[in-house]
């Protein structure tokens, strides 16, 4: 698989983990609604609203609902799609590339999701990159690693069954 984003270590978080789900039960995760709303996020947090629209431009959107009640509304587009492979996506624009308003969390990233084959089964990569250190640090210490981690796993759990 081929990538021409260039990682910058400064600016950008990985999230990286080999597993022995098929790349394709992955990609369903990825981008059908009803599924990705059973692990997105970490618990006791759960998407209760999710829209994809799976084109660049496309809409994808996830209403995250804290234990307390907590919402946290995230909007956002498509912006390259490579079945099976790839998906780019970012809050920085919504549905039809249209440019989002300020972002709540103070921060905007584009999230490269990318899957690959090995070996050992699974090369499962998430490589978000941010628009300057203040927001790839403020992502890092809002648990990035942990939270990613953890839906990772609730991912990996969902697909078993």
């Amino acid at each position: 698989m081929t990538n021409n984003f260039k990682l910058d270590p400064k600016l950008d978080l990985v999230f990286e983990r080999t597993t022995t789900v098929p790349i394709e039960k992955l990609w369903r995760a990825w981008t059908h609604p009803e599924t990705l709303m059973k692990w997105f996020c970490p618990l006791p947090w759960k998407v209760t609203e999710c829209r994809i629209d799976l084109k660049p431009g496309g809409e994808f959107y996830t209403l995250m609902q804290g234990p307390n009640g907590e919402k946290m509304p995230n909007s956002g587009c498509y912006l390259e799609i490579v079945e099976n492979k790839k998906l780019v996506w970012t809050g920085m624009m919504t549905q039809g590339f249209r440019p989002a308003s300020p972002n709540p969390m103070g921060f905007h990233f584009v999230a490269n999701i990318l899957f690959s084959k090995t070996e050992k089964g699974t090369l499962y990569k998430a490589i978000v990159a941010h628009a300057d250190e203040e927001g790839r640090k403020k992502h890092e210490k809002m648990g990035f690693q942990e939270g990613w981690g953890k839906a990772f796993e609730q991912l990996v759990e969902l697909m078993k069954n």
